[in-house]
């Protein structure tokens, strides 16, 4: 406590370097979320593949879906990570101009920065923190709540073919164009001998198939969320 029971102003350099320090540390959880969305990306391929071996085109188009929504979500981590990363270049910046003008300066660029990151789910808490921070020593001004989300004026409809594409892209790109050229249903001549092993044997690889499946969306909604 100061004087008159206020309480003492932190340093400016510390404050800064206290916050690069925490903008560092949430770059490394990005990071780690992405490795983490790469491992299981990895598995979700080594699936299709099998997959597609057994013409299995539906177990195929989930997978490729979970792929596309992987790397949709790695994208937006590695802009939140860049985002991050010029905040820090922002408060190194700040320093040098401490030392020359002897206050710390009022920046509309990381202000910007600031609002794009509280809207990422995976490093909002820590963004709320600092925004209040740097409200208070003056480097942004006071932040409008944005509840509702931009309108993009993209048609659902458009949407849904964007993704099919993409889909369809990742498919050909595993399965080097073999599923796409596969037959729809393999026809088996009727009366041949050991018909009805390979019936329960499809039935119990597609019973481990639809497991797999759900163990891998699991785990990759873990990841994301």
């Amino acid at each position: 406590m100061g004087l008159f029971g206020k309480s003492q102003q932190k340093d400016p350099k510390d404050m800064v370097n206290e916050w690069c320090h925490k903008i560092r540390k949430e770059g490394y959880q990005l990071d780690r979320q992405v490795r983490g969305i790469q491992r299981e990306e990895e598995k979700a391929k080594r699936a299709l593949k099998d997959a597609a071996k057994k013409n299995d085109k539906d177990s195929c188009t989930v997978l490729a879906k979970e792929i596309v929504n992987a790397r949709k979500t790695m994208d937006k981590i590695r802009t939140s990570k860049t985002q991050l990363n010029s905040i820090q270049m922002h408060m190194k910046n700040q320093l040098s101009v401490l030392r020359v003008a002897g206050s710390l300066q009022k920046s509309t660029e990381v202000m910007q920065l600031v609002q794009n990151l509280i809207k990422v789910p995976e490093v909002a808490a820590t963004m709320r923190d600092l925004s209040k921070e740097m409200m208070k020593a003056g480097i942004i001004e006071e932040m409008m709540d944005e509840t509702l989300d931009t309108v993009t004026g993209i048609d659902t409809e458009e949407m849904e073919e964007e993704i099919q594409k993409e889909v369809d892209k990742v498919i050909e790109e595993i399965t080097a164009g073999a599923l796409i050229k596969a037959p729809a249903t393999v026809t088996e001549v009727p009366g041949t001998s050991n018909s009805k092993e390979q019936g329960e044997t499809s039935v119990v690889d597609q019973s481990d198939d639809e497991e797999t499946l759900k163990e891998m969306q699991n785990r990759l909604q873990a990841l994301r969320s």
